[in-house]
């Protein structure tokens, strides 16, 4: 195959990843804490305002890991070009509920991926080659959320595109998946919790990573692994519950 079409998705690709970061990560910055009353939206989770050295810290992290995305997928478009993955179009071929289903499956695994993968760079030996960069940011502004040493985004950036060789999957779907993964690590890093507290203190709420339960894993490297959901950390023993949570602040 020819190399300027890789080359040219390449590149649109990785324009893509780190666009779409800046549109979402500087959105919520600016609802979040430059608001016109000095407040912040929902409930404020950093002690202090975002200083400028470390949102530049984030942007250089976040935008170079943009490229490192890029590379899985665009090996997976170049697959798709010839055929080779999963990936379908007529939803009749599966039926609707098969793309429930499908989202769900990527969804779970990924998270599990993600929490062992979390626990294995938390380890002495690994930490600051491989997770370092990200938790430079001890009270995280919206631009950590893609924040990664290159190492941690190569680690990260072959699971969904992987995932479209094994499992079948529309692309409404995946482009869901990417929108709900960029929404909440953008909002788990905001330093506010802007979910109602209806909703974060709920029986749905116990389940789900949110900011106030990420937050704690940014001053407590020991606990809340978890990616989307809590399940891994309650099995084991590594969910720490936010302050605010009438199950007692302790491990859960």
């Amino acid at each position: 195959m020819p190399m300027l079409p890789i080359l040219t998705t390449f590149l649109g690709l990785t324009a893509i990843i780190a666009v779409r970061y800046l549109i979402v990560a500087g959105l919520a910055y600016w609802l979040v804490w430059k608001r016109g009353d000095g407040r912040v939206a929902g409930r404020r989770l950093n002690r202090d305002a975002p200083k400028a050295a470390t949102i530049r810290h984030e942007l250089a992290l976040s935008l170079f890991s943009s490229w490192i995305y890029a590379v899985p997928a665009t090996a997976a478009f170049v697959a798709l070009w010839h055929g080779g993955t999963l990936i379908y179009t007529d939803v009749n071929r599966y039926g609707v509920a098969w793309l429930f289903v499908s989202g769900a499956l990527y969804l779970v695994i990924q998270d599990a991926y993600y929490y062992w993968l979390h626990r294995l760079m938390h380890h002495p030996a690994v930490f600051r080659h491989v997770h370092a960069g990200h938790h430079r940011s001890r009270q995280p502004t919206p631009f950590a959320s893609f924040s990664f040493d290159w190492a941690e985004a190569a680690l990260n950036a072959w699971v969904m595109p992987a995932l479209v060789f094994v499992i079948p999957i529309h692309p409404a779907v995946i482009l869901t998946l990417l929108s709900l993964a960029t929404l909440a690590a953008v909002l788990n890093h905001a330093g506010a919790e802007v979910l109602p507290d209806w909703l974060v203190r709920g029986p749905i709420g116990r389940w789900l990573i949110s900011a106030s339960h990420h937050s704690l894993h940014h001053s407590h490297y020991n606990a809340n692994f978890g990616l989307y959901f809590r399940v891994w950390d309650k099995l084991m023993g590594t969910d720490m519950v936010p302050r605010f949570d009438p199950a007692e602040t302790a491990q859960g």
